[in-house]
Formats: C-alpha cells, sequence, structure tokens
C-alpha cells in the first residue's frame, strides 16, 4: 500500500504546529502506518458513522486524545482537514461540520481545476 497524505488548507498544519514534540512524533508514526499499511487498525484511523465518506486519525499520548479528520480520494490520497484535542467523550459536533465543510470544499476545487 502506498498512499499520499495530503492537507486541504492550512487546518491541520496551524494544529500540528502547537503540538509538543511527542505528540508530533506519534502522529508521525500514524502517519506512516496510514501510508503504508493496507488496514490500518481503528485504533488509529476510523470512519465517522453517519458523515459520508469522513474519517478520524486517532492520537492518544499520555491521557491525552487527539483527533484530525480526513477523507480519502480514489484511495491513494488522504486530505488532512481539522485536528483538534478531545476533551470530552463526544467529538464536538463543531469540529465534524467544520470537516465536512472542509470535505466539500475540497472536492469543489478540485473539480474546478480538472
Amino acid at each position: 500500500m502506498n498512499r499520499q497524505i495530503v492537507f486541504h488548507g492550512e487546518y491541520f498544519i496551524d494544529f500540528y504546529k502547537k503540538l509538543d514534540l511527542g505528540v508530533k512524533s506519534k502522529f508521525k508514526y500514524v502517519f506512516e502506518l496510514i501510508k503504508q499499511v493496507e488496514m490500518v487498525p481503528k485504533k488509529f484511523l476510523a470512519q465517522m458513522t453517519g458523515y459520508e465518506g469522513l474519517f478520524e486519525i486517532r492520537i492518544e499520548y499520555q491521557s491525552n486524545i487527539y483527533r484530525v479528520f480526513c477523507c480519502f480520494d480514489k484511495g491513494k490520497f488522504v486530505v488532512l482537514f481539522n485536528g483538534f484535542q478531545k476533551k470530552t467523550q463526544k467529538t464536538p459536533k463543531k469540529e465534524i461540520e467544520k470537516a465536512m465543510k472542509l470535505k466539500e470544499e475540497y472536492f469543489k476545487q478540485k473539480k474546478m481545476k480538472s
């Protein structure tokens, strides 16, 4: 398996810059898994129930939980959207809505380019 990770806008990058080195290295590890492993364990990558084509990358580090929303584009590209630190059991609705909006925007822009 050889997927590529791409960014839509600066949302993920802005989030990533604020993280400490330990969290960043855990993200790098999970990104390598996503790029190379055919069936990524659900512990690290799971589809969001009820949200068409939206996935979340899951990172746990020192009892902190981080999430990054993403989608697949032609199976080869993993497109990263917004990331956040999860502070409650439930994923904040505004983060999911933001991700869905960014996903829509990504495919709209892609269509305009072709």
